[in-house]
């Protein structure tokens, strides 16, 4: 079997699968684990796919997502080959897809085995307070996690009340709005938007007293393998 992956919390899953021989191509963003992002074929990024590169590799399986690939790209490719779309909303949803994807990739036992893993690590955060919180995943404009996310989820378990969780997928917010919601902490993460220190220091200063956060986006917002490592980051943010 050849895989090609358009997902990079897909392409590291594949990976904890252990289907080394079966990937042969991967987006640029596919940076877990770095020997692959290395060695394997990059077939574009998740919005920019190569199909030449792809139609190149002679894939018996592309695996795509909803959200993070272009529609049109991925009905392109549905016409020349079998094409697995994930959709994952949820920490339900992530661990179903896992074994959807363990099940196509003939990798039932190990993906049973991975979701097990998670499900025990997220079982020892327990019920942890809930804390107001605001995740942006972008500047100019301002844009946060709607309730409808995986990101909204994982706030959650992580002891975050997401004061979006009305509004759906990335709203785009005004600073002058989310003051008056009075939030506790404002988490901003490392990914899409590469927030730094300069962006916490601007927003500390319009936001007094609340506790802004440099958060990895990737605990957040990564579904498969990567929420392994998920409920010991919660534990250190809230404690730091």
């Amino acid at each position: 079997m050849k895989i090609v992956s358009l997902v990079p919390s897909v392409t590291e899953l594949l990976y904890t699968l252990g289907l080394e021989q079966e990937v042969a191509g991967i987006t640029k963003f596919c940076v877990h684990p770095q020997t692959w992002f290395r060695t394997k074929t990059r077939i574009g990024g998740t919005k920019t796919l190569n199909p030449e590169k792809i139609a190149a590799l002679r894939p018996d399986l592309v695996i795509a997502n909803k959200e993070e690939n272009v529609k049109e790209q991925v009905e392109a490719l549905q016409e020349r080959f079998p094409v697995l779309v994930t959709d994952v909303n949820s920490y339900r949803g992530a661990l179903d897809m896992i074994h959807t994807i363990g099940a196509a990739t003939q990798r039932t036992a190990e993906a049973t085995a991975l979701i097990s893993a998670i499900e025990k690590e997220f079982a020892a955060l327990k019920n942890p307070a809930q804390k107001t919180a605001a995740y942006f995943i972008w500047k100019d404009p301002w844009m946060t996690a709607g309730g409808d996310t995986f990101i909204s989820d994982m706030m959650s378990r992580a002891g975050f009340k997401n004061l979006y969780a009305a509004r759906n997928r990335y709203p785009t917010v005004h600073l002058d709005e989310l003051r008056a919601l009075c939030p506790e902490y404002l988490l901003l993460a490392s990914e899409p938007y590469p927030f730094s220190e300069k962006h916490r220091a601007a927003l500390q200063r319009l936001f007094p007293g609340v506790k802004i956060l440099l958060v990895d986006g990737e605990l957040f917002s990564w579904y498969g393998s990567r929420m392994l490592e998920a409920p010991a980051g919660f534990l250190r943010l809230k404690e730091g």
